[in-house]
């Protein structure tokens, strides 16, 4: 529970304020940026106090439920329980945000995609008991697809069924090896894992980073690439591709050979959730660009 007492100085007066224990994972400022925004000390802080409408202030308690290390409280108190109702909150089709970060996977959002062959849920969430409540109540989880070795959270508590490349099958998932996959030609080639579902391997981040492709519109990155407010694109970054930066323009290169859309928790700057398939394969050719210029 955030605590007002270790309420950092940034913050403007008033009822919601962010505490010391922020890691400026930036899901705060991707969920609500008209509410929270980055401090020179590479924190988040309350740059706004949420106001009318009433969906403005959600967005800021979403934005508190979500937090994975609990740095977002109200003086008041203010109950949560609607945010936490609203999660998994739904993107587009059957794409849903889910909320409830784990400070186990640094923040790493979670997604949760509703398929007649069963639901797949994209990297692991915190396993909450009102999330993992109303999961069941959307069908429940057959698979969980893990994009790499490190955002695995609570991965034991949500599913048997894990996807997972099988050159990430180490540490806390080693005993998931019986689920790994490893596509052609030592790992590297895109692989259906159904009609609908194709894991493409990204080495890059990790060895086994893989980038999951929804319905040829839905591409789910992990930790290889991501909109940057920085450079207003999207963008990869050599000092997370631990394993391969070369590696890390695959992904542009795979992704820009279809029209697609990317999940975000909720519409954001063109590039997360492009407004047309044109839009993100423009979004995508200029980070192709970009990776392959400083590879």
């Amino acid at each position: 529970m955030a605590r007002a007492a270790a309420r950092l100085p940034e913050n403007v007066p008033g009822d919601l304020f962010v505490d010391s224990t922020c890691i400026d994972c930036d899901l705060c400022r991707q969920l609500a940026p008209e509410t929270f925004a980055q401090s020179a000390r590479s924190l988040s802080f309350v740059a706004r106090q949420p106001a009318t409408p009433e969906q403005q202030q959600q967005r800021a308690m979403i934005a508190l439920v979500t937090c994975p290390t609990a740095s977002i409280g109200t003086v008041s108190h203010a109950s949560a329980a609607p945010a936490v109702a609203a999660l998994p909150e739904r993107i587009e089709s059957e794409v849903y945000f889910c909320g409830f970060a784990s400070a186990d996977s640094y923040g790493a959002s979670s997604y949760l995609i509703r398929r007649t062959d069963g639901n797949v849920l994209v990297d692991s969430p915190r396993a909450a008991e009102p999330l993992m409540r109303r999961i069941a109540e959307l069908g429940g989880v057959r698979w969980l697809f893990l994009t790499h070795a490190d955002d695995v959270a609570d991965h034991r508590r949500w599913a048997r069924a894990l996807r997972l490349h099988a050159r990430d099958a180490r540490g806390p998932t080693s005993a998931a090896a019986r689920t790994t996959w490893s596509s052609r030609s030592g790992g590297t080639d895109p692989t259906a894992l159904a009609p609908d579902l194709v894991a493409v391997p990204v080495p890059g981040h990790t060895a086994g980073s893989t980038a999951l492709l929804y319905r040829d519109t839905f591409l789910f990155t992990g930790d290889h690439l991501w909109w940057s407010p920085n450079y207003q694109r999207l963008h990869a970054s050599r000092g997370v591709c631990w394993h391969s930066w070369p590696g890390a323009a695959t992904l542009a290169r795979e992704a820009a050979r279809a029209a697609l859309r990317v999940g975000a928790p909720r519409p954001r700057p063109r590039g997360t959730h492009a407004p047309s398939a044109e839009a993100m394969r423009l979004d995508l050719e200029q980070a192709l660009a970009a990776l392959f210029a400083t590879a």
